[in-house]
């Protein structure tokens, strides 16, 4: 039974390989181990010291939504904000921290990623629960449908690849699901871009978030070179041009007032009301126009 396991988990190893010429040269497998420790330890500081500095800035990531979560238990309503991307960050913080776990990782090689996805998982739970008491019916039921299938499939992903014998075999499904996770985190932003473009407001997306995005995937790129792992550096490299075009789209509508004709429409979105309900203002009428201009200074201010 042991030697048909082994024989499986090579053919398997084979095929990665055979489809990846260069797997062998990003991945550490368990029999490379005992080389490992014939390499200058330079480079392992040099990638602890990355790891540390991305700890840092992955922090100030997950952190940078909780000015818009203030904003949302002051106005008590989760007016247009959407709660796809902190269910996605949630999916990858929870795959990545197993990922740099010894259960998947060779022991603590990975440490700064376990714990920087550890703290992103009690952030990203936080936001969650934040936004599930604000929201409105038909929003809470799309968050139960976004979560229950994310906790659910980690769940059944951590029982399974811990019946694996093979090391190696575990780490790279595993690797695979992150990477996957990751193309759905890196993409769920373009919803809020989508928005961007067409109220030509950067309202929805701070400028912190797609910085520390930026410069989060720059750093853990860096970290999977120096690592030679493939499976870590991979998706951050999908980050990079997704954060570049969030900091190129906020400052081309940074500075761009919304004329008489969007106020409406930007009431409606702060206020969480339908646009029946803004329907009152006309903007060819003088005293219509002066409470819309007063009502959007106020909200400049908030």
């Amino acid at each position: 039974m042991g030697s048909a396991h082994h024989s499986f988990s090579t053919m398997v190893v084979s095929t990665l390989q055979s489809v990846y010429p260069s797997l062998s040269l990003f991945v550490r497998i368990p029999q490379q181990a005992s080389s490992v420790h014939h390499h200058s330890s330079s480079g392992d500081h040099l990638r602890l010291s990355i790891g540390v500095v991305g700890n840092v800035v992955s922090l100030m990531l997950f952190a940078a939504p909780i000015l818009t979560f203030k904003r949302v238990i002051k106005e008590k309503s989760t007016g247009e904000f959407s709660c796809v991307p902190y269910v996605a960050a949630l999916m990858n913080c929870l795959i990545y921290s197993w990922y740099g776990s010894p259960m998947v990782s060779n022991n603590w090689e990975n440490l700064p990623l376990f714990t920087v996805d550890g703290l992103g998982i009690l952030f990203e739970c936080s936001f969650v629960i934040v936004y599930l008491s604000f929201a409105s019916p038909r929003g809470k039921k799309a968050v139960y449908y976004m979560v229950t299938p994310v906790v659910g499939g980690f769940v059944a992903m951590v029982v399974s690849t811990s019946l694996l014998k093979d090391h190696h075999l575990r780490k790279a499904l595993v690797g695979g699901f992150g990477l996957v996770a990751s193309i759905v985190m890196y993409s769920s932003p373009l919803v809020v871009v989508k928005r961007v473009i067409k109220t030509k407001s950067v309202e929805f997306m701070p400028f912190s978030l797609s910085l520390f995005s930026f410069l989060s995937s720059c750093l853990w790129t860096t970290y999977g070179i120096l690592a030679h792992d493939l499976l870590l550096m991979l998706p951050s490299i999908i980050g990079c041009p997704i954060g570049i075009f969030q900091i190129v789209l906020y400052f081309m509508y940074r500075k761009r007032r919304p004329s008489t004709l969007e106020i409406p429409l930007k009431i409606a979105m702060v206020q969480n009301v339908t646009p029946s309900r803004v329907d009152i203002f006309d903007e060819n009428e003088p005293a219509a126009l002066s409470i819309q201009m007063k009502i959007w200074r106020r909200m400049k201010k908030l």
